[in-house]
């Protein structure tokens, strides 16, 4: 088995993966055989289709859904553009002529008709869609990518709206100055005031029609802000995000921009309405002002006191409309769940009647950066100096408590100096003491992270969660913190499963109905163990980052899976053959599992005691695999030193003597040389006071006690004068292995590993070990990344009820 990159991605059978790269549908489409779309292609040939690739589906087809000007223009510029497409692939095209064709063919069919080619490549496109909707991702991404075109689309007719209101403005402004000639002349004229009337009749549609377009597309700038916020809070727990708010913040302004034109029409035109659109139109630009306030770069979710953090906010809408000189301040204050709740609610008048905590160097000027084009005030020094805690439930620990980091500043802005007061939370933060805190601290981030909803209320969180959403977040979480590509796999799934629910019994098809709660992940005490999953998890998080992670990306660990998987592996495999799994008894330990000689001649699978990063420290694994000659063949059938090598010694030890740790256990086996070393412990202090897990237990007991299998360690120096006779050995020389024996396989514990130190200078420290491989839509002018699942959700409908603190701050 061999470890995987991403178990929660999945495939789209033979066609490319949409895990790591944006792929348009014709991508798709033009890899499936052709007969699935039979039928769409009787007005419109297949193979225009196939010329115009993915320009075809980057056009806002699906949006062009009336017979109104905007639309009859928009869809004529399309068809242009089409046309003009295809000649361009046709000058570069040798055999010029069947494109030459189709271009005919589209002007006489559809050049007086536009709207009739939409509808048809509309069902073109439904068509394609509906034939990939089977894969897994691509509704993700196709879902994206109408989001985009809508917007763009949206904003299009937004400006065409203010055009079609000024033009009928100066129009009942000449018509105005004719009526005012013409009555004088004649008094009778009633056929001009009928006319005149009815533009103003018009004019009054076309704000109240604009004005509500505009509504609809501030709320998919809000929830695409929403989306922004989402991503940010899941890559605290290690997934990909696309900071760069440049195309949100071009998004607020155009449409800050096209409510401001609208307003100047409004209070030029006159007309009765104009008191109510006002009002509303003035809500959108309060919603869109506010919300552009956010913070960019978010404060350490786990926060200790007495310790430095720093934190960003960014003004989203400040270079376009801070134009005065005047300075502003921004403010951090750090607020309770409960306060922050009022806030949600529509209470910031109360949202410090407490104190909460003291924050140092809490203030920091609102700036804007000419060159990058972006309104921030960046906290560089801040520090949470004292907190207080609230009431908690009986239940809850101090590491569960959740606050935030409340930013907020007052600006003014228009020519009248209109005062708004902003506010923006930070992302959820556990507040600490100590360090020895910090582990449980950061599980309730990381649950909340991953699972908290677009539209809670602060900061609530689900108690309970589907296995396959944890299955994704600890995938995430671990590549992120070790720094690899290759993620979990289902084998690796299975095992964690088994491990948090306590069920060796149940198959792995089973456990992707079941739920896992916050209490099975952090609260409840393993069967037999004496810490929660997460601790045993975060402690092999740590083992990996610090000393495996070349190893784990060589693919050279087998890594979360049972005794029993391994033995099912090894029971059948040569003498020698040995694997890599995690220790599941030990926080941050690895074990190694082989096959040896019995007396008789038969093999069995043994385990060694499970290294930690304190012998990892001293010995890299690649030394211990390689010191240790019963280990032959990396499972299945790779010798050990095409996969595991020594590292050169650092320059910074250059001056000394080279000196090597070296790793034995004791063993004999018919045919073999090696036997078991005596005397072979040096100046190494091993202390055997840790005490060892249960022994393996097996009803027929198939090795005697004496062959006990635990590592003992040497050193050997590089020159023999530096240990002349007469030195003084601090420890006794003797047996090297003053640990207890280590039984047979076909128990249900790992056995402790003893701890090791040794004199700095002797050490030889491991560096990067580049070890072999184990064998086994749209184009826009912005780019943001794509919403996950509970977001998608969101987008799918989006005339759902906006998020509660947007509405209360809009």
């Amino acid at each position: 088995m061999q470890a995987g990159s991403g178990g929660g991605g999945g495939r789209i059978s033979g066609l490319k993966q949409m895990t790591d790269f944006k792929m348009s549908l014709w991508s798709l489409v033009s890899e499936m055989p052709p007969e699935q779309f039979s039928g769409l292609f009787e007005e419109f040939p297949r193979s225009l289709r196939c010329l115009l690739g993915d320009w075809l589906e980057n056009q806002p087809w699906e949006f062009i859904n009336s017979s109104d000007s905007f639309c009859a223009i928009f869809s004529d510029r399309l068809l242009s553009a089409m046309v003009e497409k295809l000649q361009d692939l046709a000058k570069k095209n040798c055999q010029a002529g069947p494109i030459l064709q189709l271009i005919a063919s589209i002007e006489n069919s559809y050049r007086r008709e536009p709207l009739q080619l939409v509808g048809i490549i509309k069902r073109i496109l439904a068509g394609e869609q509906a034939a990939v909707q089977q894969f897994q991702h691509v509704p993700l991404f196709i879902q994206r990518q109408r989001e985009e075109l809508m917007f763009a689309f949206n904003l299009q007719k937004l400006q065409y709206r203010v055009q079609e209101i000024q033009a009928l403005q100066e129009s009942l402004n000449q018509m105005n100055g004719s009526t005012r000639v013409s009555l004088q002349l004649n008094p009778q004229f009633p056929a001009q005031e009928d006319l005149q009337a009815s533009s103003l009749h018009n004019l009054q549609n076309l704000f109240l029609k604009a004005t509500s377009e505009l509504e609809g597309a501030k709320k998919l700038v809000l929830m695409r802000c929403l989306i922004w916020k989402r991503q940010q809070q899941l890559a605290g727990n290690g997934t990909r995000f696309d900071e760069d708010l440049a195309p949100l913040q071009k998004r607020f302004e155009s449409l800050v921009d096209i409510g401001f034109q609208l307003r100047l029409q409004l209070v030029a035109s006159g007309i009765q309405l104009s008191s109510e659109l006002q009002e509303r139109l003035d809500n959108v630009s309060s919603a869109l002002i506010k919300n552009s306030f956010l913070v960019d770069k978010q404060p350490l979710q786990v926060l200790k006191t007495q310790t430095k953090f720093q934190a960003s906010t960014r003004f989203l809408l400040g270079p376009q409309l801070l134009k005065s000189p005047q300075a502003f301040t921004v403010t951090a204050d750090i607020v309770t769940e409960k306060q922050a709740r009022e806030l949600a609610t529509s209470h910031p008048e109360v949202i410090l009647s407490e104190n909460t905590g003291e924050i140092v160097n809490s203030t920091a000027p609102l700036e804007t950066n000419a060159t990058s084009n972006a309104c921030c005030a960046l906290f560089k020094n801040m520090l949470l100096k004292k907190i207080k805690r609230c009431d908690r439930k009986s239940t809850e620990s101090v590491t569960e408590e959740k606050c935030a980091i409340l930013f907020s500043a007052s600006v003014n802005l228009g020519p009248n100096k209109t005062t708004f007061h902003l506010q923006a939370l930070s992302l959820p933060v556990v507040v600490i003491v100590h360090g020895n805190q910090e582990n449980n601290a950061k599980a309730t981030i990381l649950w909340d992270n991953a699972f908290a909803v677009a539209n809670r209320i602060p900061f609530m969180v689900a108690e309970r969660v589907s296995w396959e959403s944890m299955c994704e977040t600890l995938n995430q979480k671990f590549m992120a913190e070790v720094e690899t590509k290759q993620g979990l796999l289902k084998e690796h799934y299975y095992f964690l499963a088994q491990k948090i629910f306590g069920d060796s019994n149940t198959g792995p098809e089973d456990f992707q109905t079941r739920q896992v709660s916050w209490s099975q992940f952090n609260k409840e005490i393993l069967p037999g163990r004496g810490f929660t999953f997460w601790q045993w998890f975060d402690g092999i998080l740590y083992l990996t980052k610090k000393h495996l992670k070349d190893y784990w990306s060589d693919q050279l660990i087998m890594g979360f899976v049972s005794k029993q998987y391994v033995f099912n592996c090894l029971s059948n495999a040569p003498a020698g053959t040995f694997l890599l799994r995690f220790s599941d008894s030990e926080i941050g330990g690895i074990s190694i599992a082989y096959v040896t000689y019995l007396q008789d001649g038969s093999t069995q699978v043994e385990n060694i005691q499970p290294f930690t990063t304190k012998q990892l420290s001293i010995c890299s694994l690649a030394d211990c695999v390689l010191d240790l000659p019963p280990l032959e063949m990396l499972y299945p059938e790779r010798p050990k030193r095409e996969a595991f090598r020594r590292v050169d010694m650092p320059k910074k030890f250059k001056e000394y003597q080279p000196a090597k740790i070296t790793m034995t256990i004791p063993c004999s086996f018919p045919g073999s040389s090696i036997q078991t070393p005596v005397g072979s412990m040096s100046n190494l202090n091993i202390n055997p006071g840790i005490p060892s897990g249960p022994p393996y237990h097996d009803p027929q007991p198939m090795i005697p006690p004496s062959m006990g299998m635990s590592p003992s360690i040497s050193t050997t120096y590089g020159s023999p004068h530096l240990l002349p006779e007469s030195m003084n050995y601090p420890y006794p020389m003797g047996n090297a292995s003053p640990l207890g024996s280590m039984d047979i396989y076909l128990g249900s514990h790992d056995v402790d590993m003893p701890e090791v130190s040794c004199n700095e200078d002797s050490i030889t420290s491991a560096g990067d070990l580049p070890y072999p491989v184990l064998p086994n839509l749209i184009t826009v002018p912005e780019t943001i990344s794509p919403p996950s699942d509970e977001e998608l959700v969101q987008l799918l409908y989006p005339e759902q009820e906006m998020n509660r603190y947007c509405q209360n701050l809009g």
